[in-house]
C-alpha cells in the first residue's frame, strides 16, 4: 500500500528523511481492526518524529500520521483515536504504524463514528490539535459561557482551534499574535479582540490557554484575575521560563494545569459539538497524498494558517 514514511532521522533536515512508496499491509493482531482511509491529517508530530524526537531508530520505517478518517471493515465511515495504551500512551506513528497510508490498523475501540456534516478531510483534522483544545478549553480550564479566555500565539494549530471552539461555546477569546496577518485572522475566526505579545490587557483573563512556553509564561500569569487558572499543553519557544513566579502563583491562588491530547471520549465530544454547532476545522491546504512532501515543507516553513490534510 501507498504510504508517507520515515526511512531514517535526521535532526538538521527532516525532510530528507521523508519517503512515499509502497510499504506492507498493516499487521492486525486480535481485537485491532483496518480502517481504510479516505483523508489524513498533518501535524508537528511528524515533522518532530522525522527529527527523532519520539521516535528510535529501531522503529523504521515507521509511517507517520496521528490523524485519519475513513472506513472500517464493515462500510462504516469513522475517525480514528490516536492514543494508543492505556498508562503508557502512546501515539500512532511513535509505536505503530500511523495513518499517512492508504490503510490503518488501530484496536477495535479506537475508531468511533465520524458524524455525517463532517466532510473526511474535515473529521481528520480534529483527533490532534482540535481534541487538545477542546481538552484544555472544557476540561481543565474549567471556563463558562461569558468567561475571558486568553489564547496565546495565534496562528498554531491548537491556538486556533481553541479560538473557534471557544468563541461557538459562548466565551469571550482574547489572542495574541506576532504577526498582524494572524492576529486579523483570529479576529475572523471569532476572536473578541487581538494584540500583540506581552501588552497590558483591558481587563483580567479567567484562564489563559498556553502552547507558547517560556516566551510568554509571565505575561500568561499577569493577565491572569485572582484564581484563574493557566493550561498548558506546550512550550515550542522553550519549556523554561526565566522565573517561575511562584510568588505570584500562591499569592493570587492561581492553578496550573496540564493537559496532553484528549480521552476518546472528549473526542467523541468534539466530533457532537462540531457536527451539532456547524463548527468546522480550519483547513490550510488539502493535497493528495503522493504529494505530501509539499504538504511538509509547508509546514516545516511555517507558511500556513491551518491544518493541513492529505486524501488518500
Amino acid at each position: 500500500m501507498f504510504a508517507a514514511y520515515a526511512a531514517r532521522l535526521d535532526a538538521e533536515d527532516p525532510l530528507s528523511a521523508l519517503e512515499l512508496g509502497e510499504r506492507p499491509e498493516p499487521e492486525v493482531p486480535p481485537g485491532w481492526t483496518v480502517v481504510r482511509l479516505r483523508a489524513a491529517a498533518l501535524n508537528h508530530h511528524d515533522l518532530w518524529s522525522l527529527r527523532g524526537v519520539g521516535l528510535d531508530a529501531g522503529s523504521l520505517p515507521m509511517i507517520l500520521g496521528c490523524d485519519g478518517a475513513g472506513v472500517d471493515e464493515d462500510g462504516n465511515e469513522v475517525v480514528v483515536y490516536p492514543v494508543i495504551g492505556g498508562a503508557r500512551r502512546t501515539l500512532l506513528s511513535e509505536k505503530y504504524q500511523g495513518t499517512l497510508a492508504e490503510r490503518v490498523a488501530v484496536p477495535a475501540g479506537n475508531v468511533l463514528p465520524k458524524p455525517p456534516a463532517l466532510s473526511f478531510e474535515e473529521a481528520a483534522a480534529l483527533p490532534t490539535a482540535w481534541l487538545t483544545a477542546y481538552r484544555m478549553l472544557f476540561t481543565k480550564a474549567g471556563v463558562r459561557p461569558g468567561d475571558s479566555v486568553l489564547v496565546q500565539g495565534a496562528g498554531g494549530g491548537v491556538a486556533t482551534a481553541a479560538i473557534v471552539l471557544g468563541a461557538a461555546a459562548g466565551l469571550r477569546m482574547f489572542v495574541t499574535g506576532r504577526e498582524e496577518h494572524k492576529r486579523r485572522r483570529a479576529l475572523e475566526l471569532g476572536a473578541e479582540a487581538v494584540f500583540e505579545p506581552g501588552v497590558r490587557l483591558p481587563h483580567r483573563m479567567d484562564a489563559v490557554l498556553e502552547t507558547v512556553g517560556a516566551a510568554t509564561w509571565s505575561h500568561s500569569l499577569k493577565s491572569l484575575r485572582p484564581g484563574g487558572t493557566v493550561v498548558i499543553s506546550g512550550t515550542t519557544s522553550g519549556p523554561n521560563p526565566p522565573a517561575a513566579e511562584l510568588q505570584r502563583i500562591f499569592f493570587l491562588e492561581l492553578t496550573v494545569a496540564g493537559s496532553t491530547m484528549g480521552t476518546r471520549e472528549e473526542l467523541a465530544g468534539l466530533l457532537g459539538f462540531c457536527a451539532a454547532k456547524g463548527v468546522r476545522p480550519v483547513i490550510d491546504t488539502v493535497l493528495p497524498l503522493d504529494r505530501a512532501r509539499e504538504g511538509f515543507a509547508r509546514m516545516a516553513a511555517g507558511d500556513l494558517y491551518g491544518k493541513i490534510v492529505f486524501t488518500v
